[in-house]
């Protein structure tokens, strides 16, 4: 073989890599290393779309979801429920042509509590192109290959909240990292990728279904928050937001290496829907139904709030479900309580701008080519480009479908999720 056609062929497999690594989006929000994490990779992606307009496909769902879709190579996963919510499915989509490759079921009749907005089928699988793995709640946890063959399964056992499950699964070198709860019975847990073996569980203390038969008022408490990798300290660790405080844990081991604290708002809620949000230096929690803001430095072991904890801020915050992303000395972030856009001062949490918009949101924000893609209830994409100073919108792009979902990004192409359908956006 001579030198040229060496050349040639090197050229070839470092490109075809490029290729397959900008086609991952492996997990909820894409990549699940903190600071990579909601970042989508490559160029060319829509700015404008509608039902009829740049849709390259569009496969019809026979169920409703809040998850969001993920990609591995030319396959896309997406879960949805139907039977009313006793069949719980992961469907294989073809990248390529939007045809459904395989799907699979699992049957759950054991009655299970959720809320009317969250069907269940709220979590979003995972994949690291050989495996995906999806949690259907109190039906387990199942790992499938690429092909559709099951793999093995962890049960659960129960997972009762009044307003059902939501947090995903990530994939991370060989174990699988998933926040188990809401609900009395709340933990991490680490699952090995290869046969489901439990690694660790460490239980997160003051969990509650959320509801008293007798009609009596109880404490809400809960956390859909999704885990994710961060690098503290040159050590990687799990880190996620727990109802009252965010946590980091070791990845072997699932020791506790520290919490920061002041998420709590009892007698109001102790809950937290979003994912914590950090630099490499900084961190952002947000809670759920208008409760507390936190900014915190990272480092240090054990109980940092108090040598850490830069703000906490109690007032005026709107309900929040979908997680934002941190840009430079700004956070932007979506609010469903009072349907908007909000840009905030990182340093202290204060509210710069608002942008009041038609319908709220439940879906998180992407950055892709330097613009902040979030989608509402509706349907509607919103692209706005990171401006301090102002909201300043791109476009809007709307499919009038209801979606409480995320969009995945791959390959110069977006993939969304309704109740209805699935879609590939493509220029």
């Amino acid at each position: 073989m001579n030198r040229l056609t060496c050349s040639l062929l090197s050229l070839f497999f470092l490109v075809d890599n490029s290729l397959l690594s900008a086609a991952e989006w492996p997990a909820f929000r894409g990549p699940v290393t903190a600071t990579e994490r909601a970042r989508a990779s490559g160029m060319g992606y829509p700015r404008e779309w509608d039902s009829s307009t740049n849709i390259k496909w569009r496969l019809a769902l026979p169920g409703p979801g809040n998850s969001s879709p993920v990609v591995a190579g030319n396959q896309v996963y997406v879960t949805y429920a139907d039977g009313q919510g006793t069949r719980r499915n992961l469907i294989c989509i073809d990248l390529d042509t939007g045809k459904e490759l395989w799907t699979k079921t699992v049957i759950h009749d054991e009655k299970e509590p959720t809320h009317k907005t969250n069907p269940h089928c709220g979590s979003s699988p995972a994949t690291d192109g050989e495996r995906v793995v999806v949690w259907h709640g109190s039906a387990g946890v199942h790992c499938y290959s690429a092909t559709g063959e099951e793999l093995w399964s962890y049960k659960t056992g129960p997972v009762h909240h009044i307003w059902g499950t939501g947090s995903s699964p990530i994939i991370y070198e060989d174990k699988v990292f998933l926040n188990i709860g809401p609900g009395s019975k709340t933990y991490m847990l680490a699952l090995s990728l290869e046969d489901g073996e439990v690694l660790w569980k460490v239980d997160e203390p003051g969990g509650h279904f959320g509801e008293d038969p007798s009609g009596k008022k109880v404490d809400w408490i809960g956390s859909w928050s999704t885990p994710q990798i961060a690098t503290i300290a040159g050590r990687a660790q799990v880190v996620c937001a727990m109802p009252t405080r965010v946590v980091g844990y070791g990845i072997d081991s699932g020791d506790i290496l520290w919490w920061c604290s002041g998420l709590e708002n009892l007698p109001r809620s102790n809950l937290v829907y979003t994912d914590p949000l950090l630099t490499d230096d900084f961190a952002v929690s947000l809670g759920g139904f208008k409760g507390p803001g936190i900014g915190f430095h990272l480092g240090g072991e054990a109980d940092i709030t108090k040598d850490a904890r830069v703000w906490r801020v109690t007032r005026q915050n709107p309900q929040r479900i979908g997680s934002g992303i941190i840009l430079g000395e700004h956070l932007y972030a979506p609010a469903a309580g009072i349907n908007g856009i909000q840009c905030l001062d990182l340093q202290t949490g204060e509210v710069i701008w608002t942008e009041r918009t038609s319908a709220p949101f439940w879906g998180s924000m992407t950055l892709a080519d330097e613009l902040i893609y979030v989608t509402d209830q509706q349907g509607t994409t919103w692209v706005f480009r990171p401006n301090p100073e102002k909201f300043d919108l791109v476009s809007k792009n709307p499919l009038k479908e209801r979606t409480n979902s995320t969009p995945a990004f791959t390959e110069g192409s977006i993939i969304l999720r309704t109740y209805d359908a699935v879609y590939r956006v493509s220029n």
